[in-house]
Order: C-alpha cells, then structure tokens, then sequence
C-alpha cells in the first residue's frame, strides 16, 4: 500500500463546463452567429459557472442555433433546465445548470447587452487555432 496521493485523470466538472460551453461558442460560429462570447462568471456569481452569448439574423436562425446546442449538450447527458423566449424568438435563453446560453436577435443583444451587466466577468478565449 502506497502512502502517495492517487492524481486522478478524470476531469472535473468544472473543466467539462468550459469545454462544452467553448463547443457551444463553435456550434454558434459553424451556424454564422455572429458577436460570439463566452464569459467566465464563477468569480462573480455562484448560480452559474458560464454565459455563452451569440447574435443570429433571424428567427429561423436562433432556432437553429439553439436547438444545434441543445442537441450538442444532451448528447453530453447534459440536460436543459429551462428555455425561455423561444416562442418570441429574440432572445432565447437556455439554462444548462452550469452554462447558459443566450441566443438574441441584434436588437435585444444590443438592449440588454449582458456583456456590459456582466462586465466583472472574464471573457474565455474559444475561437479555433
């Protein structure tokens, strides 16, 4: 028996949210949303760990952003707690537990503008090398 602390390999949680909400960042960039940030809040807030904040053009659009990232997180046994603003399709907000995904149509982006409400938080590098 060995005294040596066991290093476990396995990722934390906390390294599968950044991870998934990056690839949620590039599911956005690979369905021309523009505007794309993911901001880091765990020094900020405790509810949530990360805001993942795209612009679409149009309605079809957010849709098909929101449901490409809800199949992308499901397919990671992730499950959405709620989805707001489908329906009305200009800022449709899902919530992950630890990642929350907001997907605005311009006008709203630039009303609400979360970027700003949420200035203290670090903004994560995700764009592809």
């Amino acid at each position: 028996m060995s005294d040596h602390a066991t290093v476990s390999n396995e990722p934390t949680r906390q390294s599968i949210s950044l991870e998934q909400a990056i690839q949620c960042a590039r599911i956005g960039e690979d369905n021309k949303a523009k505007d794309i940030l993911v901001l880091d809040l765990r020094k900020v807030t405790p509810i949530f760990d990360y805001f993942v904040i795209m612009t679409g053009a149009s309605r079809r659009q957010l849709h098909t952003l929101a449901e490409e990232i809800d199949a992308f997180l499901r397919s990671q046994g992730e499950e959405r707690r709620s989805i707001q603003g489908y329906q009305a399709s200009r800022w449709i907000a899902q919530d992950y537990g630890d990642i929350v995904v907001h997907v605005f149509d311009p006008e709203s982006r630039e009303y609400y503008a979360l970027e700003d409400v949420w200035g203290d938080a670090t903004r994560v590098e995700w764009k592809r090398e």
